[in-house]
């Protein structure tokens, strides 16, 4: 199992920032697009605590896979918490925290995933996984600075 914590500053109020993180169609506006990521279920505007997404991801050669979300944990404007339901992970659990700091939001990711124990899981993980996770974050990360803009020193 792996613990990966991104932190991002985003120069954003955090009403600005809790809306578009708390649209779940905006997650598709951020996700690589090599990944080919759709959303499958029909989303409303805000999550909430429960709300179940399907989605359909092509991470590796092109071939479909169904990954579900639930959105297990929520307090707006502060955090809220999607783990895997059904998808490629053995667990998948993001906690997405915000914190009004001068000038913006310090957003925090919390990612905790396991691909399972199996030596062609261990396999993948070193060869291709850990690195498409790190990838997709600083895709994500140099998406936001052209959404919002980035630090000025």
């Amino acid at each position: 199992m792996k613990t990966i914590n991104f932190e991002q500053f985003i120069p954003i109020s955090l009403d600005k920032a809790w809306e578009f993180f708390a649209s779940p169609s905006n997650l598709n506006l951020i996700t690589p697009e090599k990944l080919h990521f759709t959303t499958l279920s029909e989303v409303p505007k805000q999550m909430y605590q429960g709300l179940i997404i399907k989605y359909r991801i092509r991470p590796m050669m092109n071939i479909p896979m169904i990954w579900v979300t639930e959105i297990t944990s929520i307090k707006d404007k502060e955090y809220f918490v999607d783990e895997q339901t059904k998808g490629p992970y053995k667990l998948w659990r993001h906690e997405h925290r915000f914190r009004a700091v001068d000038n913006g939001v310090m957003m925090t990711d919390i990612l905790t995933y396991d691909i399972g124990l199996s030596l062609l899981g261990r396999l993948a993980g070193i060869l291709w996984v850990d690195q498409q996770v790190e990838e997709i974050f600083t895709y994500r990360s140099k998406k936001l600075e052209v959404l919002f803009g980035h630090k000025s020193d």
